[in-house]
């Protein structure tokens, strides 16, 4: 059975840093394109960033770029989101995700219908 598991969410002040993970069990973590979606109260999900298999490539939204930062660990089956300079505007449920049958470029984020396994999420909230 797969399991997708978010962690490390929380309240912080705009300007500050959180670092989230996200840890797989159950598939090999190395073979699935791995990315990190956002939801606030009444807006629709949002893609933020993907991550190649070999982690060589990745993407970022317009959004979040300059300020996040994604990665992953094949030897622990752990993804990463680093998110620095938060603003209250990131506030939101973070979700992660996984999918096998593309890869990302780093040119443009994979829509979420491609992913296949996801997380519960962690409340990311960034107060002013």
């Amino acid at each position: 059975q797969v399991q997708v598991v978010e962690s490390g969410g929380g309240l912080v002040q705009a300007g500050g840093s959180l670092r989230l993970s996200c840890t797989t069990s159950g598939l090999t973590f190395g073979d699935y394109t791995m990315g990190w979606f956002r939801q606030a109260p009444g807006k629709e999900r949002e893609g933020i960033s993907c991550i190649s298999r070999s982690g060589r490539d990745t993407y970022l939204s317009d959004s979040v770029k300059g300020r996040f930062t994604i990665s992953r660990d094949n030897t622990k089956n752990t993804l990463y989101l680093q998110m620095n300079s938060l603003k209250p505007e990131d506030t939101a449920m973070y979700y992660c995700a996984a999918q096998q049958y593309g890869d990302c470029s780093g040119s443009e984020m994979i829509p979420d219908y491609m992913f296949h396994f996801w997380g519960q999420g962690t409340q990311v909230t960034v107060s002013s």
